[in-house]
Parts: structure tokens; C-alpha cells; sequence
């Protein structure tokens, strides 16, 4: 999907009320998964147009561009996977550890269901910054940012705020590493071994 703006057509109005709403929907949903899948560049915007049943000038009828698209799907995958967090950090009832480890669980879970051909989207992009907008790179930033922070409030009930915010920063950017290794080995156990390790540095 190439990020640069294509010129704008006059697009098709959606035939029926409220099925604009719905087909946005569509295109959102279907684009998450593209990326989270195949990344950025791999991404066919065409292939996904088809798959709604849109033709390819009326895109701009739902979205204002390309570049736009894509900070759509990061925002939409950013805020699926803040809800995932927080239910999985805001287990008062388990020590912190413990909810990390539940979130790997259900992370691993979630890989397998797809025969682990997904990844994280944000990590994906991350690898394709020198090919996209500099607002997508100040997206994935803000995103990676926020995730270190709800895992440092949850860590920081053992180990202080410091050394929680150190502890998580740590462990984000060991993570997109190991989500990367289960994809080639089709297996969790990069994402288990990748624990183990980060309890072990923790003094679990």
C-alpha cells in the first residue's frame, strides 16, 4: 500500500443510508488485519477495496487519503490492544508478574488462532518507517509510549516507579522482537522464553 496520495476522484455515495458507516467499518477492520499480517508495503489498497465491494474512486469517499487510512488503522489497533492491557493489568487480585504473564498467555493464544501468520501491527510498521510519513512514525511512538506506561503502573506496585518504568520500557522493545521470532518459528515459545527471561532479570 503506497503511502503517497493518489489524485482525488469524485466518489460514489453510499446507496443506502448508514451503509457509509458500515463500509468504513469494513475497510478499517480489513485493513488492521492486512497489516497485522502482511505490513504496510505488502498491502494491496486495491485487494482491499475489492473485498468491500468499493470502487477504487470512491476511497476518498470515506477516507481523506492514504496516509490518513493507515493512521486510522494504527489508532483502531492502538485502542483494541489498550482495552487488552487494561483488563489484563487491571487484575488487582494478581501480583504484577502474574498479570504479565496472563497477558502472554492470551497473546500466544491469540498468535495460534491465526497459525501465527500475525503479528503486532505496530511493531510491523515499525519496520517500514523509512518507506512511510513522519506522522506515522510519531503515531507508533505515542503508541509504544502508552503501553510502557499502563505496564509500569502495573509494575510499579512491586517494584517502585523507576525502576517499573525501566522494567517496562525494557520489556516493549524485547517483545516486538520475540512476537517477530514466534511468526518464523510458528510457535510461542519465543514469546514464553521471552518471560522467563524478563522474570528471571525482574527477580521474580
Amino acid at each position: 500500500m503506497d503511502a503517497t496520495a493518489l489524485p482525488r476522484r469524485r466518489g460514489r455515495p453510499p446507496r443506502a443510508p448508514g451503509s457509509h458507516a458500515q463500509t468504513r467499518e469494513q475497510l478499517i477492520r480489513a485493513g488492521v488485519a492486512a497489516l497485522t499480517e502482511q505490513g504496510f508495503t505488502a498491502t494491496g489498497l486495491d485487494g482491499l477495496l475489492r473485498g468491500a465491494g468499493i470502487p477504487k474512486g470512491s476511497f476518498y469517499y470515506y477516507f481523506d487519503s492514504k496516509e490518513a487510512f493507515g493512521l486510522e488503522l494504527i489508532d483502531r489497533y492502538a485502542a483494541y490492544f489498550a482495552a487488552k492491557l487494561d483488563r489484563c493489568f487491571g487484575q488487582a487480585r494478581m501480583p504484577p508478574l502474574e498479570r504479565l504473564r496472563h497477558f502472554v498467555a492470551d497473546a500466544a493464544a491469540g498468535m495460534a488462532r491465526h497459525d501465527f501468520r500475525r503479528g503486532c501491527l505496530i511493531g510491523n510498521l515499525g519496520q517500514e518507517l523509512a518507506v512511510l510519513p513522519e506522522t506515522y512514525r510519531q503515531a507508533l511512538s505515542a503508541v509504544l509510549a502508552s503501553w510502557e506506561a499502563r505496564l509500569a503502573a502495573c509494575l510499579a506496585e512491586q517494584y517502585g516507579p523507576d525502576t517499573a518504568r525501566r522494567y517496562a520500557a525494557f520489556f516493549w522493545t524485547g517483545w516486538e522482537g520475540a512476537v517477530l521470532r514466534a511468526r518464523l518459528e510458528r510457535s510461542a515459545r519465543p514469546l514464553t522464553l521471552f518471560l522467563d527471561g524478563f522474570e528471571a532479570m525482574a527477580g521474580r
